[in-house]
């Protein structure tokens, strides 16, 4: 039984939705904040919070110890491309880690952080733990029903998306009558969408998958109301997710914005 845990928080709104939902539970969060990431009003939602850079894993280590954590969630994205900016300190332990990797692809950097923790004596559980009601099954979520054109796009992308995210480049795949516009890479979903705007125009299907040796302990596909806004902004069709795979977030929202701009939402 659980009854403390830490949560290493990215961006977006994936790690207040986990702390709401762990402490409900009557879980103690402990929470470590990325600065250049994650969101002050994480503080609201926690037990306690620390701040650090995105190069300090040493620090990191440090506050775990010191507060005798023994399970961690990783939970919101930290970009990849951070650790690539000149501007941002790299401490020596990451330095060291990053440096023994045969590349630099997102799941080695995080796989091995995974393991040096491990080495600590420290967990890494599944990002969604207590989050299974957020997780939806197969079928067409919202009230607007795909056409002939959108399915066979959805089949179309899908099918490469998969092949795509298991050389871990990305997760996300824009078509449009069957044509790949924008795949998703260092820049992250939400480029990658505007960039096929530009190609495509109005209409386009962005499609999200899980890797086929997917990881759930810090690697989960989600979407919420802010990807609703960037997809009506671009006059998007539709978009389609991962069944029991993605997660997203403040559902009710997420489907009421998608209904109003006349978006389509599939999980397959």
């Amino acid at each position: 039984m659980i009854n403390r845990i830490g949560l290493i928080a990215g961006n977006g709104r994936f790690p207040i939705i986990f702390s709401q939902a762990a402490r409900k539970k009557g879980v103690e969060v402990i929470a470590i904040g990325i600065n250049e990431e994650t969101s002050k009003e994480l503080e609201e939602f926690v037990d306690k919070i620390y701040w650090l850079g995105v190069g300090e894993l040493e620090k990191l280590l440090k506050i775990l110890k010191e507060e005798n954590i023994c399970s961690v969630v990783m939970a919101g994205q930290v970009k990849h491309r951070l650790l690539f900016d000149n501007n941002i300190k790299i401490d020596k332990k990451l330095q060291l880690l990053l440096g023994g990797l045969k590349n630099k692809k997102t799941d080695s950097i995080i796989g091995a952080v995974a393991r040096l923790l491990g080495f600590a004596g420290i967990k890494v559980l599944s990002s969604i733990t207590f989050l299974s009601e957020y997780l939806p099954g197969k079928g067409v979520l919202t009230r607007i029903l795909p056409d002939q054109r959108i399915l066979k796009d959805i089949d179309f992308g899908r099918r490469i998306a998969k092949i795509v995210a298991g050389l871990d480049l990305g997760q996300s795949i824009v078509v449009k009558d069957r044509v790949v516009l924008a795949v998703e890479s260092i820049e992250g979903t939400d480029e990658a969408i505007r960039r096929a705007e530009r190609y495509g125009g109005e209409g386009i299907v962005v499609v999200k998958v899980t890797k086929p040796r997917q990881d759930m302990r810090f690697d989960v596909p989600v979407i919420g109301p802010d990807t609703i806004k960037l997809l009506q902004e671009v006059k998007a069709a539709c978009l389609a997710i991962e069944a029991k795979k993605t997660l997203i977030i403040d559902k009710p929202e997420t489907l009421r914005l998608a209904e109003e701009a006349g978006i389509v939402i599939v999980a397959v």
